[in-house]
């Protein structure tokens, strides 16, 4: 099964993790700089790579992508927007099926090393990533400074060239207006807080990106035990608020049930519409109110009504009036299973 339809440690408040490492083979131009002749060195470097490293990796040229799929890719997290609508020869995303693991090549930096997982799994990211990182180096040669570490595109990066990110639901936080301070807290921990499809995006369904700032000067582990030390901060403050709300049962049970039956009798619905009623779903579905639904349910749908991947459930490119048609009948179709 597919990491986005699992769950995982603190499900309920954490969705995913993820962290990322940003490496660059020494020799090549960074891609700022980078020619063709560049982008096709390092391109061809990762598909001899792809076969020795092993993992299930398989290695998709991105021009060999339809435009459906590569949309589907930004809407499960694991390519950037700008980069599927990037023009090139010589860019590549390397997958197994799982979809946990995903390298991007030739984006901002040569190579983007990505290892995903449902719940509160830094720990257990950082290990797989640094593995398949080791073994990656025995292919590779990096672009190293030993005063800097791993040299990157973006100074932001340079040291670790670690990123790591946690995906949270703070519905009971939003529900009760105390998502501004605890934002604001987590802000002056010295980490960025961004929308579900990272900077500049809107906030949907009260779900929120939390990533470090700081790569150089600390070290990997440092990194996640503070990432870890905020998420279990953010958990503790949103179960704080669903104990409030608990304490109107009724009320709270009456206003979940309210959502649910809009989402689940809607013939009509948008993809906006339907993430922000999901989010009060998954609310009740962890509470143990909405009896209908469980987290797998859950997850299918916040993947799966998304514009492309509704697309290729049904086999074929739709209006966007059509989307909204089917995408009600998508979701009745996977409550009732």
């Amino acid at each position: 099964m597919n990491w986005y339809y699992q769950s995982g440690k603190n499900s309920n408040v954490i969705l995913s993790s993820r962290v990322r490492l940003a490496r660059n083979i020494d020799g090549i131009n960074f891609i700022p700089k980078a020619t063709e002749a560049d982008k096709k060195k390092v391109f061809n470097l990762m598909k001899d790579a792809t076969l020795s490293l092993g993992y299930g990796l398989k290695f998709f040229a991105m021009k060999d992508l339809d435009n459906l799929t590569k949309s589907s890719l930004v809407e499960k997290h694991l390519i950037s927007n700008e980069f599927a609508n990037s023009v090139g020869s010589y860019t590549a995303v390397i997958m197994n099926d799982e979809e946990n693991i995903c390298i991007v090549v030739n984006e901002e930096d040569h190579i983007k090393l990505q290892i995903y997982s449902a719940g509160l799994e830094l720990e257990n990211l950082i290990n797989l990533a640094v593995e398949i990182d080791e073994n990656l180096s025995k292919c590779v040669n990096y672009s190293y400074h030993q005063k800097y570490g791993y040299l990157t595109a973006c100074p932001t990066n340079v040291g670790t060239g670690l990123k790591a990110s946690v995906l949270v639901h703070l519905p009971a936080l939003a529900m009760t207006g105390n998502t501004r301070k605890l934002l604001n807290f987590v802000n002056k921990l010295g980490m960025s807080i961004r929308g579900l499809y990272a900077e500049g995006t809107e906030v949907e369904g009260d779900l929120y990106q939390i990533s470090n700032n700081q790569t150089l000067g600390i070290t990997e582990k440092e990194i996640i035990k503070n990432l870890n030390l905020i998420s279990q901060k953010v958990i503790s403050q949103e179960e704080i608020a669903r104990s409030y709300l608990g304490k109107k049962q009724i009320e709270l049970e009456d206003e979940l049930y309210r959502n649910f039956g809009l989402l689940y009798n809607a013939r009509i619905i948008s993809e906006e519409e339907a993430v922000d009623l999901l989010s009060k779903i998954k609310l009740g579905t962890d509470l143990g109110i909405i009896k209908e639904m469980n987290d797998l349910k859950v997850m299918k749908l916040l993947i799966g009504i998304r514009s492309a991947n509704l697309q290729k459930t049904i086999g074929k490119k739709l209006s966007g009036y059509d989307q909204n048609i089917e995408r009600a009948k998508f979701i009745k179709q996977v409550i009732n299973n």
